[in-house]
């Protein structure tokens, strides 16, 4: 299975201080070094972390592919023309948010969704459409012409977090997965299997198949035994384990758990 790494977190480090240092381009070769596949990074509309010059000098200089995440918006799809990525996931944005929740809805943004795939494609970059693991979702971006579907791995990850680790005893605790152990492992199992048909009925339609968000060294396992997930995008727990062990081990570890 494919690595991509989300480097925006090293960006995050530079702007909590709004200094120059660290920069997200040093690490492209450690990445590519280490065993990686890909580079993700996400351009949002508010330049909170990755900046227009980062996201340039990135897909200039990375040896590895470069997967760009953005929203729909006008502007940022002509930004990312300009780019050339070797691919595009478009993404929901909504300025309050700390992290994209959810998926993106291209049944209610199926005329904007439709424009920036005609328009990326345009450009010769290849189109991922970063959904929930919905089945009208995928079978619409089928329809779309996208090439690619990144399935929202969010509620798994979330509920595997308050199963396995200490999250309900946090002030970050999901407060309707407050439950009964033996309820969030029946929900657990439940977005397992959601996501394998979604994944299963993308594949049959001809979309190559990714996953991501929430994904860590404590969780991934479960996703990785879904066939038809060819790609993992993963970023905060890679960048969070680097502040201790280094990048160059963090992604090698993370390329094993995901290799077996």
């Amino acid at each position: 299975m494919k690595l991509g790494v989300n480097i925006d977190h090293i960006a995050v480090l530079r702007e909590a201080r709004k200094i120059n240092d660290p920069d997200p381009a040093d690490a492209l070769g450690i990445i590519k070094r280490s065993g990686a596949d890909q580079i993700t990074i996400h351009l949002r509309e508010d330049r909170r972390h990755i900046h227009d010059e980062d996201a340039e000098k990135i897909i200039s200089s990375s040896a590895l592919p470069i997967n760009l995440e953005c929203s729909i918006d006008e502007k940022i799809i002509d930004i990312v023309c300009s780019l050339k990525p070797m691919r595009a996931t478009l993404v929901p944005e909504h300025r309050e948010e700390v992290t994209t929740e959810g998926g993106l809805d291209i049944i209610s943004y199926e005329d904007r969704t439709l424009a920036a795939i005609e328009k990326l494609h345009a450009h010769e970059i290849e189109v991922s459409l970063f959904v929930d693991p919905d089945l009208e979702m995928i079978t619409l971006s089928d329809a779309m012409g996208a090439e690619w579907v990144e399935l929202h791995t969010g509620s798994y990850a979330n509920i595997h977090a308050m199963l396995y680790s200490n999250l309900s005893r946090t002030h970050h605790a999901i407060a309707s997965l407050d439950l009964p152990r033996h309820t969030l492992q029946t929900k657990l199992e439940e977005s397992l299997t959601t996501l394998l048909t979604a994944a299963d009925h993308a594949k049959s339609l001809g979309l190559k198949v990714a996953a991501g968000h929430g994904l860590n060294y404590h969780n991934v396992e479960r996703v990785v035994d879904i066939g038809a997930i060819e790609e993992l995008n993963i970023g905060q727990s890679i960048i969070a384990r680097s502040v201790f062990t280094g990048l160059k081990s963090a992604v090698k570890e993370m390329k094993t758990l995901i290799s077996r």
